[in-house]
């Protein structure tokens, strides 16, 4: 049976903002009145210094429970009626468990301030130093840190690691550059060149990627590190690695993967095997942890024994009588988030490790290729989409970059307009690519190990009906989205600041 896209039409309330709604002396809770032997204690307004109390009553809508509930639920419907298949890319977005997103509620975590004793913490630091040993199991590396909020922080975390390197060894300033190649994701040129390094980066040859020869020839007494994801975002896995790492590591410099793209090769390589000296994961992807409006996020960076002294404070360690400690390595770069980070990520990430246990983690990596190979088959067959790399006949690992050139050539639409009429489909648009855009009009579809075969088919089967809606009809996709909540926007008001608002304050005053 062929696949077609389905019905779909999304919520649309026309929904004032909430500080328009309501009327005085409407209330959702009524306060009991104060008992009497607090209230011969004085009058609570009183407590507060003169200096800090407000003028005026603050202007906050007066509602009921319902009116608030169904205010809300409104709002809900129409952002929730986009969760259908979501194929983010780029970013390995998965499934958050309902368990971990309990857990994460429960006093004993929510609760809990990052200045209490940590002998009031015992819990919490045990998942934090058993999660650093499944991690540990998985790159090889010695010792990890969870403080980076997310993925470029993590590799913010490595130029600092590499910085206190350099300078113990008398070599900062000597050793300034980093290599980087064009695929790499940003965050590693762009941290490196915030930490002060000169960045070296690399561009794609045969079989879609640098090849030795361009590595040997930046490499110098000058290098620093080499910071590299593998496999990359079209998909292609480097088979020269070991012999880069060994290279870079023969010219006395540090090598860093970018593990954004682990969950192709979870449970099959370790970073530490291959000679990296430091890895990093993104837990809020691919260990299962939320990643919702742009955070939270935790980068789990990780490093060999060597490197150890240089991490941020403070590391999760344990004592000889078991109790679980707060250590400050001997010269640790400091700090790169406040406390330990994002705890509460690594508690989720912790349970969804715990949940698919090593067999679980090595199977999802294979489904991860199997349904990204599955995808490229449909999507390589649509006019209209060409294939990043096509010269590489090797199966692509858990993502492939696909381009519209062809289309945007051929009928002068590219990939937003694609994506917006997408959406009328009931899927998410793609995320389209890193910058640069080395693929004309991409987009980096990511199935993982979460999405089924009728789902894949029918995310293959929008794309392919709004490509040749692109052909036939292209008033239809120029004008989407049609039936979203909200239609086609005037992008330039997003940059105009005399128009947009992000207050109550401001929006009153502009508006007037």
């Amino acid at each position: 049976m062929t696949t077609s896209p389905r019905l779909y039409h999304q919520a649309r309330w026309h929904e004032p903002v909430v500080m328009e709604l309501g009327a005085p002396g409407r209330r959702g809770l009524l306060l009991p009145a104060a008992e009497p032997a607090v209230a011969a204690t004085g009058d609570a307004a009183s407590l507060v210094p003169a200096a800090m109390r407000r003028a005026r009553p603050p202007a906050l809508p007066e509602m009921t429970e319902h009116d608030t509930l169904r205010h809300y639920l409104r709002l809900s419907q129409q952002v929730l009626g986009m969760v259908g298949i979501s194929l983010f890319g780029t970013c390995t977005m998965k499934y958050n468990p309902r368990l971990s997103e309990a857990l994460g509620l429960r006093p004993q975590m929510a609760d809990l301030h990052p200045l209490q004793d940590p002998s009031t913490l015992q819990g919490v630091l045990e998942i934090m130093w058993r999660f650093d040993h499944i991690l540990r199991a998985l790159s090889g590396m010695d010792r990890f840190t969870f403080q980076a909020a997310g993925g470029a922080d993590a590799a913010y975390t490595h130029v600092c690691v590499t910085r206190g390197w350099l300078s113990a060894r008398g070599e900062l300033g000597v050793r300034d550059e980093i290599i980087t190649s064009i695929q790499s994701h940003p965050c590693n040129p762009a941290t490196a060149a915030a930490a002060g390094f000169k960045v070296i980066t690399l561009p794609l040859e045969e079989g879609g990627y640098p090849s030795l020869d361009a590595l040997k020839a930046a490499l110098s007494p000058r290098t620093a590190a080499l910071m590299i994801n593998n496999p990359d975002d079209m998909g292609i896995y480097n088979p020269q690695i070991v012999e880069w790492v060994r290279l870079v590591k023969e010219a006395g410099a540090l090598a860093f993967y970018d593990h954004a793209n682990f969950n192709g090769v979870m449970g099959k390589i370790r970073a530490r095997d291959l000679g990296f000296d430091a890895c990093m994961f993104m837990l809020h992807k691919t260990f299962g942890g939320p990643k919702g409006g742009g955070g939270p996020a935790v980068g789990a960076y990780g490093c060999s024994a060597e490197l150890e002294p240089f991490l941020p404070r403070p590391l999760v360690g344990r004592a000889d009588d078991g109790r679980f400690t707060l250590d400050v390595p001997a010269d640790s770069v400091g700090k790169v988030r406040e406390f330990m980070g994002n705890v509460h990520i690594v508690m989720r990430a912790y349970a969804w490790a715990r949940g698919m246990g090593a067999a679980g983690i090595h199977e999802a990596s294979d489904l991860s290729v199997l349904a990204n190979n599955y995808m490229q088959k449909g999507l390589a067959a649509i006019r209209g989409v060409a294939l990043s790399n096509p010269d590489v006949t090797a199966p692509r690992m858990e993502m492939t970059r696909y381009g519209l050139g062809p289309l945007k050539q051929d009928t002068g639409l590219g990939v937003v307009e694609v994506g917006n009429r997408m959406t009328d489909y009931g899927v998410d648009a793609p995320w389209l690519s890193h910058e640069p855009w080395v693929v004309p009009e991409p987009f980096t579809p990511e199935a993982g190990e979460l999405w089924s075969k009728e789902d894949i088919d029918t995310w293959v089967a929008v794309v392919a009906k709004v490509c040749d809606e692109a052909y036939t009809t292209p008033d239809i996709v120029r004008d989407a989205p049609h039936n979203a909540a909200i239609g086609k926007i005037d992008a330039e008001a997003c940059e105009d600041p005399a128009r947009w608002a992000t207050t109550w304050r401001a929006f009153q005053r502009k508006r007037a």
